[in-house]
C-alpha cells in the first residue's frame, strides 16, 4: 500500500487516490461514515429499549389498576400483605414486657373482691374483657353475641388492648429490636379495686410498685421510658389525683416521674399541653367484630336503615352540676315531636341496656352529645357505630380528643353547638338541626358510616384481614409519637456533642 504524504506547511492531509482505492479494497471505512454508522447503531438501540420500557409498563398498568380499584373500595380497608422483598414490620416491631401478674392477671381475677365498688366486674370482664354476649338477638338476628355483640363496660380497655396486643403482627422477643415497648399494667381496672374505701397510698401502691419494677429494667434504661406505653382505660382525671378538685379521687400515676416518660393511652385526655404524655383513644363500643364481613355488613346495613328520628337523646340529667346543659337538651328534646330520649333517672335501666340504646341510635339522624361526668361520652361512639351523627356541645368532648381516630375537619362528621347558648336558651337544638341542607347530612352520614372501623376494637381471639380498627389506629399513632420523641433525644444529643466538642477545641 502506498504511504500517505503529510504536508507540514498547512493543516490539511493530501491522500492520494490510489491509496484510497486500496483502503476501500481491505474493507477499511473512512472516519466520517463509521461514526455516522456507530450513531445510527445507537440510536436504534435507545428506541427498542425504549419501546420495551413503555411496553412492560402498560402491561404493569393493566395489571395493577383493578386491585388498586378493589383495595380502595371501601375506607378503612387496607391490604396488609408484604411490600415486595420489603420487611413489612420494620419500624414497626414491639416487645411486651413480661410483668409480675400482681399488674394483671391477679387483678382480674380478684375482680369478685369489687363488688359494692364495681358490681358485676367479674361478669363484665369476661370473654376476654368484652363482657357478657348481648342477648337481643335483633341485634343481628343470629341469636347471642352474633356478629362480635356484647354488652362490654366502658372502662374495659385494659384487657382488650392487652389481649389485642398478643395478636399483634409485628411482636418481638428482643427488645433491642423493638420501635416501642408495651407495659401491660392494668392501671383502670387498679383505679376500680381501690378507689373506694381505701387511703392514698393503697391507690398509689400498685402504680408505684410497677415504677419501681420498671426503672430496673435494661430495656428502660436503653430510652428512659419514651419508648413505652401502657394503657389506662378511663380518664386521665381519674390518674392525677393532684388536679382533681377531691383529694381523695384517683391515682396519681400519670405525676410519677416514670410515667411522665411514657405514651399513656386514656379514653379522655386531659388535653392540656403540659400533659403531653397522656393521649385519647375510642371509648369501647358494643361491637366487636371477628372477622372483615362482620364489619361490611354492619355498615351495609346502617347505611340502608330507617331513620325516623330527627335527633334522640339517651343520658341522665347533672342537677348537682351548674355547668351541665343536660336539664335543657332535655327539656328541648321532650318539647320536640322530632326527638325521642331514654330517661336514665330514678333508677331507670334503658341506658344500661345496649339493645334499647342501639336501636335508638339507629332509628335517629343526629344523636345529642353533651358532657356528662367528665368532657367525653362513651355514647358519642355507640351512636356514630350506629351511624347516627354526633351533636356535640363542647370542643373538649370530641375534637381536642381523638386526633389519631377523628377527621381534623370535624364539620364532615359532627354538628358543633355552644353550650352557652344553649344553656341561656338562644338557640333551638331542632331548628338548628333542620337547617342544614338534606346533602349536607348525607355526606355527614357517610363520612360517619366511613369512620366505623377506626372506631371498634376487634374481638381479641380473632384476626382482621384488611380492617384497621381502633387498635390498629392507636398502635400505628403510638409508634409515630414514639419515633418522634427518639428523633428529638437523639437532636439533642447531637447538639450537646457538638457543644462539647466546640469547647474541648477551644
Amino acid at each position: 500500500m502506498s504511504r500517505q504524504r503529510r504536508h507540514t506547511a498547512g493543516t490539511s492531509h493530501i491522500v492520494r487516490q490510489g491509496d484510497r482505492r486500496s483502503m476501500e479494497m481491505y474493507g477499511a471505512v473512512p472516519r466520517p461514515r463509521f461514526l455516522l454508522l456507530l450513531l445510527l447503531l445507537l440510536a436504534a438501540v435507545f428506541w427498542v429499549c425504549l419501546l420495551y420500557f413503555r411496553l412492560s409498563a402498560l402491561i404493569s398498568g393493566v395489571a395493577v389498576a383493578p386491585m388498586e380499584r378493589m383495595v380502595s373500595f371501601a375506607a378503612g380497608y387496607e391490604s396488609r400483605g408484604d411490600d415486595g422483598d420489603k420487611d413489612p414490620c420494620r419500624g414497626r416491631r414491639v416487645y411486651i414486657h413480661e410483668l409480675p401478674p400482681r399488674f394483671n392477671a391477679d387483678i382480674l381475677s380478684g375482680c369478685g373482691r369489687t363488688d359494692g365498688r364495681w358490681p358485676n366486674m367479674c361478669e363484665q370482664v369476661s370473654n376476654a374483657g368484652l363482657g357478657k354476649p348481648l342477648p337481643e338477638p335483633n341485634l343481628e338476628g343470629k341469636g347471642e353475641g352474633a356478629g362480635g355483640w356484647y354488652a362490654t363496660q366502658q372502662f374495659a380497655l385494659d384487657a382488650i388492648f392487652h389481649g389485642r396486643m398478643l395478636r399483634y403482627g409485628c411482636l418481638t422477643n428482643d427488645s433491642s429490636d423493638a420501635a416501642a415497648v408495651f407495659v401491660p399494667f392494668y392501671a383502670g381496672f387498679d383505679f376500680a379495686r381501690h378507689h373506694w374505701g381505701y387511703d392514698n397510698a393503697t391507690r398509689d401502691a400498685a402504680s408505684l410498685d410497677l415504677e419501681r419494677w420498671l426503672v430496673r429494667r435494661p430495656e428502660w434504661r436503653r430510652a428512659g421510658g419514651r419508648d413505652h406505653f401502657l394503657v389506662a382505660g378511663r380518664t386521665a382525671w381519674d390518674f392525677r389525683r393532684h388536679t382533681c378538685p377531691s383529694p381523695t379521687w384517683g391515682t396519681n400515676l400519670l405525676f410519677l416521674p416514670a410515667a411522665k416518660n411514657m405514651t399513656v393511652l386514656v379514653v379522655e385526655s386531659s388535653t392540656a399541653p403540659s400533659h403531653g404524655n397522656d393521649m385519647a383513644v375510642p371509648y369501647p363500643t358494643y361491637f366487636h367484630p371477628r372477622a372483615d364481613a362482620d364489619v361490611l355488613h354492619w355498615q351495609q346495613r346502617i347505611k340502608s336503615t330507617r331513620r325516623p328520628w330527627l335527633m334522640s337523646f339517651v343520658g341522665a340529667p347533672r342537677p348537682g352540676d351548674p355547668r351541665s346543659i343536660r336539664s335543657q337538651i332535655i327539656a328541648q328534646c321532650g318539647a320536640s315531636s322530632a326527638c325521642r330520649q331514654l330517661g336514665c333517672a330514678n333508677g331507670a335501666t334503658q341506658c344500661h341496656t345496649p339493645g334499647d340504646i342501639m336501636r335508638l341510635f339507629q332509628s335517629s339522624t343526629f344523636c345529642l352529645q353533651p358532657p356528662g361526668d367528665s368532657y367525653t361520652r362513651r355514647s358519642a361512639f355507640d351512636a356514630m357505630v350506629a351511624g347516627c351523627v354526633p351533636v356535640f356541645f363542647h370542643p373538649a368532648s370530641a375534637y381536642l380528643q381523638y386526633r389519631w381516630h377523628l377527621p381534623g375537619d370535624h364539620a364532615r362528621y359532627s354538628v358543633f353547638i355552644p353550650e352557652d347558648a344553649v344553656r341561656v336558651g338562644n338557640v333551638s337544638i331542632e331548628d338548628t338541626l333542620r337547617r342544614i341542607p338534606g346533602a349536607a347530612v348525607r355526606r355527614m352520614q357517610e363520612e360517619v358510616i366511613t369512620l366505623v372501623p377506626r372506631l371498634v376494637y376487634a374481638d381479641p381471639r380473632y384476626s382482621l384481614d384488611t380492617v384497621k380498627d381502633a387498635f390498629d389506629v392507636a398502635v400505628e399513632g403510638v409508634l409515630e409519637k414514639v419515633a418522634e420523641s427518639m428523633r428529638k433525644v437523639e437532636t439533642t444529643d447531637h447538639r450537646r456533642s457538638s457543644w462539647l466538642d466546640k469547647i474541648w477545641s477551644e
